[in-house]
């Protein structure tokens, strides 16, 4: 399916081939970024390489020149205050090029391709990964500035892994047709999460530990779910 495997490109090029350097970088010089122009080479890349065909080179410079305009404007704009905003325009806006571009251009043309199964399982798969985890970020900021927490006997960033091992263990549950699994891991993270809840002096932190957990299960039975749909 070509529109899955502009949305892989993007997720890949947008969530997984970016450091924190570039990002800095971007968000100091905007327009005049190296990092920027790089990016945006990168996406065309990855189209191409997804689409494996060169013939397809007009709608890669396309979906590239609209990706540097968006970040660019995003990038202008945002502040401090207003980043969690910018951050869906600029997605939402992303998306909709691709949906344009997909609507619009494609003529029947067919690719060399695996099956469409494994463009469904494979999108699913990527959006529970990093993209996930920036967007949970993103919803529980405004509660993780009212806890204090102390990671010193803690591996670093260890949380984000666990939590997309746990999303993947959730969907592959869900797509495998064994949802009880699903309750069986919630279980089993309430065991180990236990002793931390029970040592927490703080209300909030126990809260806190409570919504990234259930947000996190939501975000995997709900793209498992409708992986399963898409599969029929």
């Amino acid at each position: 399916m070509i529109l899955l495997k502009l949305i892989i490109a993007h997720l890949i090029g947008d969530f997984f081939l970016q450091s924190r350097k570039s990002i800095d970088d971007k968000e100091k010089k905007t327009w005049k970024s190296h990092y920027l122009l790089f990016h945006v080479l990168i996406h065309f890349i990855l189209i191409l390489i997804l689409l494996w065909d060169i013939s397809y080179w007009p709608v890669a410079i396309l979906i590239a020149v609209t990706h540097y305009l968006i970040d660019g404007i995003k990038l202008t704009f945002q502040t401090e205050i207003t980043r969690q905003v910018w951050f869906w325009i600029d997605q939402a806006a992303h998306f909709g090029v691709l949906i344009a571009v997909w609507v619009i251009f494609w003529n029947g043309f067919t690719t060399p391709e695996l099956s469409e199964e494994f463009w469904i399982l494979l999108t699913g798969i990527l959006i529970l990964t990093h993209p996930t985890s920036i967007v949970m970020q993103m919803l529980m900021q405004r509660w993780s500035e009212q806890i204090e927490t102390d990671n010193s006997g803690s591996l670093e960033g260890a949380g984000k892994y666990i939590g997309i091992l746990e999303r993947l263990f959730v969907y592959l549950s869900i797509i495998s047709g064994n949802p009880q699994a699903v309750g069986f891991l919630l279980a089993a993270k309430s065991v180990f999460r236990f002793g931390d809840l029970t040592r927490a002096k703080d209300r909030k932190l126990t809260e806190y530990i409570l919504i990234g957990t259930l947000l996190s299960f939501l975000i995997a039975i709900v793209t498992g779910v409708l992986t399963v749909r898409f599969l029929m």
